[in-house]
């Protein structure tokens, strides 16, 4: 799969292909959307495969089990589909609707600079996760006492540990101690 540093500015990825479903070239999606076969709505997408972006169009697409899979134009046999296995799915990012005042779609989120409300400075956020519970970020440890790669999970609960997203200057403000 792609890395997020080398996904154009203009797109957003919104998952990747793992399989192949039936004789038809059907592919087996995994989708980072929510709710999950929000990714075939989306009728264009871009697909990164072996270094180079490809624009596709969706012609139909629905769960089945627990994936989702997509038919996609030009792909009819099980061999064209299987040549796709791995690539990262995207879509432009004009084709995502505005978020509401304090929602934020997890891409633009990816890099951001966390810091405590005491001002200590953790590092950027690596990615985000779904638990039952709650999201969690996952911040790269970058403070200069932590010894070799580590991470920090912080739990996503606005206000109580989220107390501040500054799209700006690209800054999250958490109440909760990184050493937890």
């Amino acid at each position: 799969m792609v890395s997020p540093s080398v996904v154009p500015a203009d797109r957003v990825l919104l998952g990747h292909i793992t399989g192949v479903y039936g004789l038809k070239g059907w592919v087996k999606v995994h989708s980072d959307t929510n709710p999950r076969d929000n990714i075939v709505g989306y009728k264009g997408w871009w697909l990164e495969h072996r270094g180079s972006w490809t624009q596709v169009r969706v012609l139909q697409g629905k769960p089945q089990g627990k994936t989702i899979i997509a038919q996609l134009e030009g792909v009819d046999t099980p061999e064209g589909a299987h040549a796709l296995i791995g690539a990262t799915i995207a879509v432009g990012r004009e084709a995502l609707p505005e978020t509401a005042d304090g929602e934020y779609y997890w891409a633009d989120l990816i890099g951001m600079l966390v810091k405590t409300v005491e001002g200590v400075q953790i590092g950027p956020v690596d990615r985000l996760f779904e638990t039952g519970a709650n999201d969690v970020v996952v911040i790269s440890d970058e403070r200069d006492e932590v010894e070799g790669s580590s991470e920090v999970l912080v739990p996503w609960l606005v206000p109580d540990v989220i107390t501040d997203v500054n799209m700006k200057d690209r800054i999250i403000t958490i109440d909760w101690d990184p050493d937890f």
